[in-house]
């Protein structure tokens, strides 16, 4: 029978401390979890959040038709919603788990761009002609990891504010993507890999198919697995999981190597759209991520988190980017309508947690 959790008592991004010694009794057993009540008061709220969603993406597929008539609802015009998504909406996944862990990752843009330009030096573009193209990709996946692990350190063991700790990372990747390729546009030049990447299976973009398959993963590791729940027990009170017997800085330095994954996977995807590496690659994309992913229902103060609202929020944000362009409506006028949507999703969020701690 599991153990009810008492009230919040931490802030996002922090760890307690001693957090890595789990008490015998509950090593490895599941995380904490609510009463029968609250956790169904839950559930009907997950449904009507992911019911919203799906409106507010109908609704923009409406004014798409009634604006931009066929242009708007071709499958060619399908598939370019769904390419533009892939990448952000990878980013978008690996952001979820940190944020309902109680964190926040502002450096996946400039790791994405790091990764794109290390897989594309020519020392691992003349490796890979003469292997194999998962040499590129390997190489990517491990840069990000490698951002992710060092941002997990600092944050669960140096005690370094999330904040403050991916941004130096977001300042650092940066920079150091523009040593290593001397500012210079870096050409992919092993064919295998853009002949891999971009082609189609059964009609539907490859990079798609990667969205969609990191997005079931992250599905069911969230919500069907131990890590999942530790993850949420974490951002929902990390002193009441660490005396329930999880390792909560470990767990967190998990979190935040899993975002640098997915921000790995997202430079292979931009390289195939790009077919070049950049150290402008991912400027400010993370601030997409992290819009889609509060979009979606996850709690910025972590403790909540659903990844098929992430995608929706990943959707909802490129359908409306596509409607904009097939408009020819201004950049402008669209970073206004996005900033509305978000403050309308934090108002809600908050109003929602003000009725739940009501009932």
């Amino acid at each position: 029978m599991s153990e009810q959790l008492p009230p919040s008592l931490s802030t996002a991004g922090s760890v307690p401390p001693e957090a890595d010694h789990p008490s015998p009794l509950q090593r490895g057993g599941p995380a904490p979890g609510a009463p029968a009540g609250r956790r169904g008061r839950a559930l009907s709220g997950a449904g009507g959040r992911s019911v919203g969603l799906v409106v507010a993406l109908a609704l923009l597929c409406v004014v798409g038709v009634a604006t931009a008539g066929e242009r708007f609802a071709s499958v060619d015009n399908l598939m370019t919603v769904l390419r533009l998504a892939a990448v952000v909406g990878v980013l978008s996944i690996g952001m979820t788990f940190v944020i309902t862990g109680g964190g926040i990752d502002l450096s996946v843009g400039s790791v994405l761009g790091l990764a794109s330009v290390w897989a594309t030096t020519l020392a691992t573009q003349t490796i890979a002609q003469d292997t194999h193209w998962l040499v590129m990709v390997s190489t990517a996946l491990l840069v990000g990891t490698a951002c992710g692990v060092v941002n997990g350190v600092l944050i669960a063991y140096g005690r370094v504010v999330a904040f403050m700790a991916t941004l130096a990372m977001l300042v650092a990747a940066r920079g150091l993507a523009e040593i290593i390729s001397n500012r210079r546009t870096q050409i992919v030049q092993v064919q295998p890999f853009l002949d891999a990447f971009q082609a189609d299976v059964l009609g539907i973009p490859v990079l798609v198919w990667v969205f969609a398959l990191v997005a079931v993963a992250g599905w069911f590791v969230l919500n069907r697995t131990t890590f999942g729940r530790r993850t949420v027990a974490v951002g929902g009170n990390p002193e009441a999981a660490r005396l329930a017997g999880i390792a909560v800085r470990r767990h967190t330095a998990y979190l935040y190597a899993l975002s640098g994954l997915t921000a790995g996977i997202a430079a292979v995807m931009m390289l195939a759209r790009t077919t070049a590496g950049s150290s402008t690659h991912g400027q400010l994309v993370e601030l997409d991520a992290i819009a889609a992913v509060v979009v979606g229902g996850t709690l910025l103060a972590g403790g909540r988190g659903s990844i098929v609202g992430t995608v929706f929020g990943v959707l909802i944000f490129t359908t409306l980017t596509n409607v904009f362009v097939q408009n020819n409506l201004s950049s402008s006028a669209q970073a206004v309508a996005k900033g509305a949507i978000i403050v309308v999703a934090v108002l809600l969020q908050q109003r929602l947690a003000a009725r739940s701690r009501r009932t």
